[in-house]
């Protein structure tokens, strides 16, 4: 008997070094293969598959399923609401349909805008009462507030102008849900399944009114609760050290504005650059940056770098392209403000 176990033991150690011993880069095209071609999020069971053949592979495994921010990569749900990096922005496209007020949002696969793309998440808008809803989704079909897959909402006012963004998780330990009436609690758990559901306000965004009706593309202002990571955390650590402060865990607060267009004497409209991917102008169109005002950087200062930026390309077709410190999740529901008409700002 010891004899057999010994046997199988060498055979199961043989075959594990004839699959480590496979060259680097051909292992990472793999399990890159795997993830990358998928419309849908990849089956859990193929990247652990992956993982489990051998010590080599799992490390593999682990760099390239990292999150977004180390990655740039969208993986699995919970990619959805960690930050995207800091060096680049994440590329994606919303598809909307008028018929039955539903968008769409993908991950741009390649640099065209006719990319199939691989599906992140869905909304749709619904009517209650005064108000506005967009409930956000995991699903393509299952959008309702009782769903599994519900990830989130966003609220607005009566005139469209201020909207509150809700999570159906605690974004940080210790927070609290909203006690309104509308924020009634929830079963999605495909986020995170060990986590309370609710309701749980994570942001705001309002556009300035216009009650001149001057002419000028939308102001907006968002504020935010954003996601800590690790690298957050140490560099907060090491801040707060430094000024022999505390630092807190609840998360990052964030003030997001539009950036200013320039005014085109020659095309007699206002115009902002976004290096190609906005083709189509529209009052819909916008970038934001971060910090306290949206004046254009004067001649000789460094421009602050677009965190998200929107854009129509298409009828029915926009493009969306985030980075740190926004998730996907929130720059989702950012752009679904934008849709709709705002007659207090135009």
């Amino acid at each position: 008997m010891a004899e057999e176990g010994e046997g199988a033991r060498g055979l199961a150690e043989d075959e594990e070094e004839r699959w480590s011993g496979m060259l680097p880069e051909l292992l990472g095209e793999i399990i890159g293969r795997v993830d990358s071609s998928e419309e849908v999020w990849p089956m859990r069971k193929s990247i652990v598959s992956c993982a489990c053949v051998c010590r080599r592979w799992r490390e593999v495994t682990m760099g390239i399923v990292q999150s977004p921010l180390r990655s740039g990569r969208i993986t699995f749900p919970s990619s959805l609401k960690q930050p995207g990096p800091r060096e680049f922005p994440l590329q994606c496209f919303i598809k909307r349909n008028k018929k039955n007020s539903t968008f769409y949002l993908y991950l741009s696969l390649n640099q065209s805008f006719m990319d199939k793309g691989k599906f992140l998440l869905a909304a749709r808008r619904i009517r209650h009462g005064a108000h506005t809803e967009y409930l956000i989704s995991l699903d393509l079909d299952d959008l309702s507030q009782g769903s599994n897959a519900f990830v989130g909402k966003l609220r607005s006012d009566f005139w469209g102008t201020k909207f509150s963004i809700y999570d159906s998780q605690p974004p940080f330990s210790g927070a609290k849900a909203s006690s309104s009436k509308a924020s009634r609690r929830f079963t999605s758990k495909k986020i995170s399944p060990h986590l309370p559901s609710g309701n749980f306000q994570i942001g705001q965004v309002s556009y300035k009114f216009n009650l001149l009706k001057s002419r000028g593309p939308r102001r907006m202002m968002c504020s935010l609760q954003c996601p800590l990571t690790r690298e957050d955390l140490e560099e907060d650590q090491r801040s707060s050290e430094a000024k022999g402060g505390l630092t807190g865990a609840s998360g990052s607060a964030v003030i997001l504005r539009n950036k200013s267009p320039r005014w085109h004497d020659h095309l007699q409209c206002w115009c902002l650059n976004f290096h190609g991917r906005v083709t189509v102008a529209s009052v819909k169109n916008f970038q934001l940056v971060e910090g306290t005002t949206s004046c254009q950087p004067r001649r000789g200062q460094v421009e602050k770098d677009t965190i998200l930026q929107f854009g129509k390309v298409g009828d029915d077709l926009f493009t969306m392209d985030f980075r740190h410190p926004l998730s996907a999740f929130q720059a989702f529901a950012i752009c679904l403000t934008s849709f709709g008409t705002k007659l207090a700002c135009e």
